[in-house]
């Protein structure tokens, strides 16, 4: 979503950060430009305004300490700025309510309520342990009640029996009297949306939230709108009075600008963002993160939650096992290659990764990109049993027989094994004795750092069970990170070399399958 800002603005701040020292000039200059790429990324003009001005008055008069240049003063009055303009905090659903907590989802059609209602609904019952019932009082759309019925199927969430002929206000207060009735903790109720705002639209709404008395309003928006979506947020918060703001698409290719205007012209939260299609894929707005993310300083806070989420303690405890005895099989490596295609396939990783956030477009231009995985999996289940579990026995005609089962050919067969046998070299290291080996070393250091206490066993082990972390010790994580060097734009990450983007920054710790970088990224071209 944010790429081509994120592109732009790093660039400009790199320009600055380059300097020994700012004239009032330069400031004026860089800030026109990031201006420029504000407005560009279709954020709403006063709120540009409103930013820049705030920028110079503070980077003009800032203090500059010995040991900052004043480029990097600048950088971190942008970060602290941006943070400020998503609105400081990240806010959650409030559910601090007598039971059950009314949660109405309003928006036009085609937003995405009914799927953000089924999403919120499944992050309630799963995170927060809450009973809940979704209603949808959509009567005007055809088979509407019975998408969000399916939706709670597969979620195993409860829905309201559908009644044909009831009007949504009677099906809103039939929903919340079932609540009373059944015991559950939340009601979701999916109102109706139109392709535009009209007056009857607005008089249902209003009419709905006097019968059922909703705890949260929740106005669900489409990021790729743009500028509309603004005018779309006051709109409702004139007439109903939204609460929170969930934005949906954001996985998407838009310019990101409703995302960053809205907050700043409703004063209303952004709760939750939708970043994909599946159940899972809702995600809390945390104002930092996104402002790291878009200076390119990476989120290792998201990073860790989503790890702890996909990653199957389990499987993982197996696989360390396996690695102490010095064991690494195909089987394994196809395991690794979807558990990292779960957590976002590389783009999302490397993403997320303090000053790696350029390693993207190196990958894209290398021929590496997620599909990648795709087809290495494919490979490795075109093996029979005997073949995943020894590979020595893959002569040259069982490789024709897996490229044609694959549609691959010999030559990525070839890569897949060389990258086999370096990773299963690495994991005997690891499983010998003394230190442990310089993989373990390497990550148990960053996770020192980070304040994981040094259990992080890297992608090749899997990932710690972090779903036990204490939630406030995850929220102080980008801090330490940052304490620790990985949050500044040109950090790099421990065993990197220290260098953000480059694949010549990934030659620190000589690890196989990046070349010299981080294991079970399959493919990199090796530091020349």
């Amino acid at each position: 979503m944010f790429e081509n800002l994120q592109d732009r603005l790093g660039s400009i701040l790199n320009g600055l950060t380059g300097r020994g020292a700012l004239s009032e000039a330069d400031v004026s200059a860089a800030l026109r430009e990031v201006r420029r790429a504000l407005l560009e990324a279709d954020v709403a003009l006063d709120v540009v305004r409103s930013f820049t001005d705030r920028v110079r008055e503070k980077a003009v008069g800032a203090e500059i300490l010995k040991s900052i240049k004043p480029g990097q003063m600048v950088v971190k009055i942008v970060h602290d700025e941006l943070i400020e303009m998503l609105g400081g905090e990240g806010v959650g659903i409030d559910l601090h309510a007598p039971a059950p907590v009314v949660v109405m989802m309003v928006g036009l059609q085609g937003s995405g309520k009914t799927t953000t209602s089924a999403k919120i609904a499944h992050r309630l019952s799963t995170r927060e342990k809450k009973k809940v019932l979704m209603a949808s009082l959509d009567t005007r759309r055809p088979a509407a009640q019975e998408q969000l019925r399916q939706l709670g199927a597969q979620a195993n969430i409860d829905t309201l029996p559908i009644i044909s002929g009831q009007s949504p206000t009677d099906i809103a207060a039939r929903a919340v009297q079932a609540a009373k009735l059944g015991g559950h903790d939340v009601v979701i109720l999916d109102t109706a949306g139109r392709t535009h705002i009209d007056e009857p639209l607005m008089v249902e709404m209003a009419e709905i939230k006097k019968r059922s008395n909703p705890h949260e309003i929740l106005l669900v928006a489409d990021s790729l709108t743009g500028q509309d979506a603004v005018n779309l947020a006051r709109s409702f918060d004139e007439r109903v009075g939204i609460t929170g703001l969930v934005l949906t698409r954001m996985d998407g290719d838009g310019r990101g600008g409703a995302a960053l205007s809205m907050r700043a012209v409703t004063g209303k939260p952004i709760k939750l963002i939708g970043v994909g299609e599946k159940m899972s894929e809702l995600e809390e707005f945390h104002p930092r993160r996104i402002a790291d993310r878009i200076l390119g300083m990476g989120d290792i806070v998201s990073l860790v939650e989503r790890a702890s989420e996909n990653i199957d303690a389990e499987k993982a405890a197996a696989m360390a096992a396996k690695m102490a005895k010095g064991k690494f099989d195909l089987d394994d490596l196809a395991d690794q290659l979807r558990q990292m295609q779960k957590m976002g396939g590389m783009g999302g990783i490397m993403g997320m990764m303090p000053g790696m956030a350029g390693m993207k477009d190196k990958m894209a231009a290398a021929g590496l990109d997620d599909r990648l995985f795709g087809r290495q999996i494919a490979i490795i289940q075109s093996m029979t049993k005997a073949e995943r579990t020894n590979p020595d026995l893959l002569k040259h005609s069982r490789k024709k027989r897996i490229a044609a089962g694959s549609g691959t050919d010999a030559a990525a067969i070839n890569k897949l094994l060389k990258m086999h046998r370096q990773m299963a070299d690495m994991m005997k290291m690891m499983g010998g004795k003394g230190k442990g080996g310089m993989m373990k070393q390497m990550m148990g250091g960053l996770a020192g750092k980070m304040g994981l206490g040094g259990g992080m066993g890297g992608m090749g082990g899997g990932m710690p069970d972090l779903s036990n972390i204490d939630p406030r010790q995850l929220e102080a994580l980008q801090k330490q990170a940052e304490a620790a060097g990985l949050g500044k734009p040109g950090g790099g990450m421990p065993g990197f070399g220290g260098l953000p983007g480059g694949l010549s920054g990934l030659g620190g710790a000589k690890l196989p399958g990046l070349g010299g970088g981080f294991p079970g990224l399959p493919g990199l071209p090796k530091k020349k």
